[in-house]
């Protein structure tokens, strides 16, 4: 059978493309390299708690659109990602916020915590910030850089705040408020079944198979369709010919511990320079679970070489150069579509991963 559409991956990507591609009326084949649907949002029970095996996922979104597509296939809890920071066994609250302030300071109304972080900015003498470290003394002063962003930083990123770019700082929310929900989002939550169970409801009906890499049968597989869409690492699609894309990895060290409660939270960060690990999951808070047992991750950063899962791009100047380098082949591939973050090696929150799928998929299908 020669299919409308060869999907290489069974991620958010992929299987909305899928989706939307069934639905319009053309037949679809989608393959995955993994023995699971999802890729990094891949969910599994574990002495029935919904694991999340690549990493904490929240889902959350302004976008009505992305909200109502997935509330198609999931019913979706009230999560409020709200996590914890903690510094030598000191607990702070994040995002930055009055009570963030309040435990740093002693002050009380937003007014003083302004004044305390005008205060250090100026004595820093920093006007035009030129990297990470700079960004974030302008941000949040000098004392809540030192204890709750270098450490945890330096750990996540392997190197140095001030040989980082300054962007990667300004996502980070700050809060003159006792708000302490880290999204300021409209729509927040995770599926009460896992993401694996949203997924596969997406895929339903849909061919699919899984233990197939792509790039070790590409002419046989290349064959079965009249085009592609392929999600994963675009360097890799040309088999590196140019050079290797940077990416920053992560290892998971997962434990089940014999009791009900490990942390009270579902994700503490450590931001210590001393602790090995970035940050511990516990994954049972992420749907309010009642289970007698819990099962936690500790996260730890480490970079990218080939044969491990590539995480988060490094997108300086050298890595975006180089990948539009791959971007002008991919335009040469005309029955080709290159989508998701490692295809446009980019970080996408899942909104944007389902926005962009339905963009690509409605202008592909007209």
């Amino acid at each position: 059978m020669k299919y409308d559409y060869l999907i290489v991956g069974a991620g958010l990507f992929g299987a909305t493309f899928a989706r939307e591609a069934v639905n319009a009326g053309k037949s679809v084949l989608v393959i995955d390299k993994r023995d699971h649907v999802g890729g990094n949002i891949y969910t599994e029970s574990i002495e029935g708690i919904e694991v999340h095996k690549y990493g904490a996922h929240i889902f959350h979104t302004n976008s009505r659109r992305a909200w109502e597509y997935v509330n198609k296939f999931a019913e979706f809890n009230r999560y409020t990602n709200s996590p914890v920071a903690n510094y030598r066994g000191e607990l702070y609250s994040l995002p930055f916020n009055m009570y963030t302030f309040n435990k740093m300071w002693g002050v009380v109304t937003p007014e003083e915590a302004k004044k305390k972080i005008e205060e250090q900015r100026a004595a820093s003498g920093i006007t035009e910030p030129r990297n990470l470290e700079e960004q974030a003394i302008m941000l949040v002063g000098i004392d809540i850089y030192e204890r709750l962003v270098k450490g945890y930083t330096e750990k996540q990123w392997g190197r140095p705040c001030s040989e980082l770019p300054a962007f990667i700082i300004k996502r980070l929310p700050v809060r003159f408020t006792f708000d302490n929900n880290y999204f300021n989002a409209l729509y927040q939550g995770i599926p009460c079944e896992g993401y694996t169970a949203m997924v596969e409801k997406m895929l339903d009906g849909i061919p699919l198979q899984l233990g197939v890499d792509f790039l070790n049968e590409r002419e046989s597989l290349s064959k079965l369709a009249n085009k592609i869409v392929y999600t994963g690492p675009i360097d890799a699609y040309f088999d590196f010919s140019l050079g290797a894309l940077s990416y920053r990895s992560v290892r998971f060290d997962n434990e089940i511990l014999d009791i009900e409660n490990y942390q009270g939270n579902a994700v503490v960060n450590y931001t210590d320079a001393e602790t090995p690990y970035t940050r511990i999951i516990e994954h049972k808070h992420f749907v309010f679970g009642n289970q007698p047992k819990t099962v936690i991750s500790r996260e730890y950063s480490q970079e990218w070489t080939r044969g491990v899962e590539p995480y988060y791009p490094v997108n300086d100047e050298k890595n975006t150069t180089l990948y539009n380098q791959y971007k002008m082949l991919a335009k040469g591939e005309k029955n080709v579509i290159f989508g998701g973050r490692l295809a446009e090696y980019k970080y996408y929150d899942m909104d944007a991963v389902i926005l962009a799928a339905l963009d690509a998929a409605q202008k592909e299908l007209i």
